[in-house]
């Protein structure tokens, strides 16, 4: 079978791969077991010096990778530059900070000395998705490989380029061979390889529905996974917020990616006093958004990823107008040349339309108003999902209890929410459960070993 790269602004064929033969996974499944070897023995001041060679290399390559996304999934430039430094900053707080987080931790018990030590698990399956294909790949490998891990990444179907840039990224860093390999293979590959005793954890980005899947295959298997599953995010904006800067920050928590992010703002819900100016301000700077070429530095808003997701996004806004929804901007896919939708913002949403209760992966902003504080954060509870959540008013310590009233993995007071190294990141309910980054991240895929030493008084 043959794997395509279509660029979604021209709607033409860039490459195509060949899938990987099933010989070909095999020898690559052997050749991650006898690196997992040697790696796991590999000095943790070694392992820091090659994250920073990679990190050094993606800054040296940024043009070049950035270009291969852009033209691969769409991203604007610049933002696609960003991406590529996010990146190399993650291979350096890891290459700086994960010593620290893997040092064994002394308890005081009966025995001579006691500790906990953490150690790698092996080989890490990663299953990632397309629309940040180098920061998602990233965000998992660079704490992986510190803690002693090997990876094997399948990724997204749209993005093999992207895909096998990550692992060239890596072996220019100097990883030894076998320690990151790239996998082209169908989804229905998938479960065969979690199930091989060679594997022994699986992490995956992507949608509820497969993230169910993947469990599942790694249940029978009984294999550690970590799963961040998407999200609706809440925009709680109060009666006394700061309404210029919460409009300000709407539109780009909103239409960042075009609005193709499991973090971005979704459900802006706005309280009944606030409503009518929050939506105005919002319509009036998203219609200032300029939507063209990827590839030119002036472009905010690029085409959506695959021409199936330009089509469900319309099907999403078409069924809450019909339910009785307001278009205030945009609205429609943009007739052009690319898989475009218009920026749209649609007001009067009710909780059981199509843009609120399903996750919306485009630049589609759903304003729901609330009556009142108490209000406002039972339609932000309301939800499948709990990823992150943003909560906007003036009163830092009425914002604080409210924060601690949202069921989310992150809350954002007066600011977009994002992903950092320093910070935890994942959700709660079907936004799936474990978590990246941070040392929070790095403690996912370890083994974590009590060593007891006697005799002891």
């Amino acid at each position: 079978m043959t794997i395509r790269s279509i660029n979604p602004a021209t709607e033409e064929t860039i490459a195509e791969f060949a899938e990987h033969a099933p010989e070909q996974v095999e020898q690559m499944l052997a050749a991650a077991a006898r690196a997992s070897h040697d790696w796991r023995r590999t000095p943790l001041d070694e392992r820091a010096r090659l994250l920073r060679a990679t990190a050094a290399h993606l800054r040296a390559a940024r043009p070049h990778y950035a270009a291969l996304i852009t033209a691969e999934m769409g991203k604007p430039i610049t933002e696609a530059e960003a991406e590529i430094e996010k990146c190399a900053w993650c291979c350096d707080y890891y290459a700086d900070a994960g010593a620290g987080f893997l040092a064994d931790q002394p308890v005081e018990t009966n025995a001579r000395e006691s500790y906990v030590a953490f150690r790698p698990l092996g080989a890490v399956l990663a299953i990632m998705p397309w629309n940040f294909p180098f920061w998602q790949v990233f965000r998992f490998a660079a704490p992986a490989l510190m803690a002693g891990n090997v990876a094997l990444l399948k990724h997204a179907a749209n993005v093999p380029q992207c895909a096998l840039a990550v692992a060239e990224a890596l072996r220019a860093g100097g990883l030894p061979e076998g320690v990151f390999q790239t996998l082209l293979v169908p989804s229905g590959a998938v479960e065969r390889i979690i199930a091989d005793p060679r594997v022994h954890a699986v992490t995956l980005t992507g949608s509820d529905v497969t993230g169910a899947k993947v469990a599942a295959a790694a249940g029978r298997a009984l294999k550690k996974t970590v799963l961040e599953l998407g999200g609706s995010d809440p925009f709680v904006v109060l009666e006394d917020a700061d309404l210029a800067l919460a409009a300000e920050t709407a539109v780009r928590a909103r239409f960042l990616n075009a609005g193709q992010s499991c973090i971005a703002a979704k459900r802006f819900i706005a309280v009944e006093a606030v409503a009518g100016e929050f939506t105005e301000r919002f319509a009036a700077a998203a219609a200032r958004l300029v939507v063209g070429d990827p590839a030119d530095r002036t472009t905010q808003v690029g085409p959506l990823a695959r021409a199936d997701l330009r089509d469900a996004l319309e099907r999403q806004v078409r069924a809450s107008v019909a339910a009785g929804a307001r278009v205030v901007l945009g609205g429609a896919r943009i007739e052009r040349r690319g898989y475009y939708f218009a920026p749209t913002v649609v007001a009067d949403v009710a909780p059981d339309m199509p843009m609120s209760c399903e996750e919306t992966f485009g630049p589609a902003a759903a304003i729901i108003r609330a009556r009142d504080e108490a209000d406002a954060l039972r339609l932000a509870n309301d939800s499948p999902y709990g990823l992150g959540a943003s909560l906007w008013s003036r009163d830092a310590e009425r914002a604080r209890r409210l924060a601690g009233q949202v069921e989310s993995g992150s809350v954002f007071i007066n600011g977009m929410v994002a992903s950092d190294p320093r910070l935890p990141f994942g959700g709660v309910k079907r936004s799936g459960y474990g978590r990246e980054l941070s040392s929070f991240g790095i403690r996912e895929f370890v083994n974590v070993q009590t060593v007891w030493i006697g005799p002891g008084t």
